[in-house]
């Protein structure tokens, strides 16, 4: 009943003004746009209107450029402009998986209602959206591939046109949707930010869940007015609208028994990368198995939600990551990965369905089932606090080996400066050896990602060539940059196989030539030869084993690579 309401009033406004109704309109709920009507959409809809400009801003995978749309009360779009003008960014990107097009269809809705002045735009806050950020994905439409999603008649798959899922590749950046979507995230200094999906997982009476940023993430005042005041403001709303918000439910690793963690966002995904540079991010999460119609109207709902409450703080939001950006610029350490902190809970209130269990028809053994006929509605433990797992104190300087041009080239995209050697120098330095890890055994997005790292640190003098990077961190993104050259960072480029070269040994040698030389290598090095003797003591199978000893001189003999295991990243310290 309540999405009938909602749906026939939206379905009455339309009749006023110059109404251009959406494909999810026209077909009662039923149908999402595709890629080309939406964008065909924008287009019409910005020729009735100097409030919106339509942009392109790079290239995807599929051989398409990424559309950016924009909407400004005062019909200003130029970012140096919005920073004069003291106005909020809120940016919306829609479709990044194209089996899950809520956000696609609310999105055109929101605006259209917009340009109509249906709804007042906001003068302090400039809306940018991403129509359909997985073009490649939106084309390749079927009805089969979300099993267990209710409706729309047809939508795109997950994967894009590498079939990559591109929630995990803002820091990797596999694809070009990805450097594209940086190119623009930068371009626009988003304020907030808001990243539109559909669940799977459990069946529960909730229409709309949410991940919003970790407070503790964010860190000082910035995320706890995010705690406090800014996420209670967006569910107080939301209950207004009749939607019940509750936290995202993830369902691989939720027992509501013991209690549910807020959700956990490495920078590999959208709003764990926007919270890298401070701005405040969200994931709308719609239930797969509530109506389409419904699941649209909530997220329209959430959308303007987000921007009537980023007006309404606009002030607070402007001065308190200013206070956060400046911070990062002087901070001192950084957290690379964290913990559920199970000393800092809240209480929730959840609406969900009893399991239960019968015969299922295609196996004839028991399943388990949610039973609609048992709702409930309990209050459950939230954990909602993190705290560091693993600081690392932040360097003066980074320096990097000049044939690593793919890092480079990304930590430019994001807006990191950088200058170079001039010419060859010798300086001390910290220097890391990878001294033990392990990696996926099977290829995630295009990967075998690297982990559990653990590194050799030393202080040596180490010569630099002219046209070796240097980085200094006192810059907004140093955040950014340390938890991408931090080897043990969850995504850092070290985790995604950007610098696996230097995992492989390089020469070796033949056991013929190499004995001679080994023994004379014993006869000038006493250390050596007390090192080998206390292993021979101590390991019996070692002893006997001629290539486990020779290869053991080989590797603390002056002919043994550098270069292997050698991280190619180097700190310069803060001078004591």
């Amino acid at each position: 009943m309540k999405s009938f309401i909602l749906f026939f009033i939206l379905m009455i406004s339309l009749q006023t003004g110059f109404a251009q109704l959406t494909p999810f309109e026209k077909s009662g709920g039923l149908a999402s746009a595709t890629y080309f009507q939406a964008i065909d959409w924008y287009r019409q809809l910005a020729k009735k209107s100097k409030q919106i400009k339509i942009k392109t801003m790079g290239q995807t995978d599929a051989g398409y450029p990424l559309h950016v749309v924009l909407l400004s009360a005062d019909a200003s779009f130029e970012p140096r402009q919005w920073k004069k003008q003291n106005k909020v960014v809120y940016f919306i990107l829609n479709g990044i998986h194209p089996g899950e097009p809520d956000g696609i269809d609310a999105s055109m809705m929101l605006a259209r209602d917009y340009i109509n002045k249906k709804i007042k735009l906001p003068t302090n806050v400039v809306i940018a959206l991403i129509p359909v950020y997985n073009i490649g994905g939106a084309l390749n439409r079927n009805a089969y591939s979300r099993v267990n999603q209710n409706g729309p008649l047809q939508y795109g798959f997950r994967g894009n046109a590498q079939n990559l899922d591109l929630n995990r590749d803002f820091t990797k950046c596999d694809s070009r949707n990805a450097k594209s979507f940086i190119e623009i995230f930068h371009y626009l200094q988003p304020d907030v930010f808001i990243d539109t999906h559909v669940s799977d997982g459990a069946d529960y009476q909730h229409t709309m869940t949410l991940i919003t940023t970790q407070y503790d993430k964010l860190g000082g005042e910035l995320g706890q007015w995010l705690k406090n005041d800014f996420e209670p403001a967006i569910y107080a709303d939301m209950k207004k609208k009749n939607w019940d918000l509750i936290p995202y439910v993830d369902f691989g690793n939720t027992d509501f028994s013991k209690g549910m963690k807020m959700f956990n966002e490495t920078p590999r995904y959208s709003s764990g990368y926007a919270a890298l540079f401070n701005t405040i991010g969200f994931i709308s999460e719609t239930h797969m198995l509530k109506p389409f119609k419904d699941r649209v109207l909530a997220t329209y709902d959430l959308l303007k939600t987000l921007a009537d409450k980023t007006s309404q703080y606009a002030n607070t939001i402007i001065e308190k990551r200013k206070k956060a950006n400046k911070l990062t610029t002087t901070q001192n350490q950084f957290a690379l990965s964290w913990e559920c902190d199970s000393s800092q809970t809240a209480k929730i209130e959840f609406k969900g369905y009893e399991s239960d269990s019968m015969m299922s028809q295609a196996t004839g053994l028991m399943k388990m089932f949610y039973n609609h006929q048992k709702p409930f509605t309990r209050f459950i433990t939230f954990y909602n606090s993190y705290r560091p797992a693993n600081f690392i104190t932040a360097p003066k300087t980074y320096i990097i080996k000049r044939g690593y041009y793919a890092v480079a080239d990304l930590l430019a995209l994001n807006g990191v400066k950088m200058r170079a050697f001039q010419n060859d120098t010798t300086i001390l330095v910290t220097a890391y050896k990878i001294d033990s890890y392990k990696s996926y055994t099977t290829p995630y997005e295009k990967h075998h990602k690297n982990f559990n790292v653990t590194l050799q640190s030393s202080t040596e003098a180490v010569h630099f060539l002219k046209g070796d990077y240097i980085i200094d961190l006192n810059q907004p993104g140093n955040r950014f940059i340390i938890e991408m050259l931090e080897p043990m960072g969850d995504d850092s480029y070290f985790s995604w196989n950007f610098f696996d070269g230097i995992l492989q040994q390089k020469e070796g040698y033949s056991d013929y030539r190499w004995d001679e030389l080994a023994a004379e290598v014993l006869k000038k090095d006493m250390a050596l030869q007390h090192d080998l003797e206390t292993r021979k003591k101590n390991d019996a199978r070692f002893a006997k084993n001629s290539n486990a000893i020779l290869d053991f001189i080989y590797r603390h003999s002056p002919y043994f690579e550098n270069a292997f295991k050698q991280y190619p990243v180097y700190r310069i310290e803060h001078s004591k």
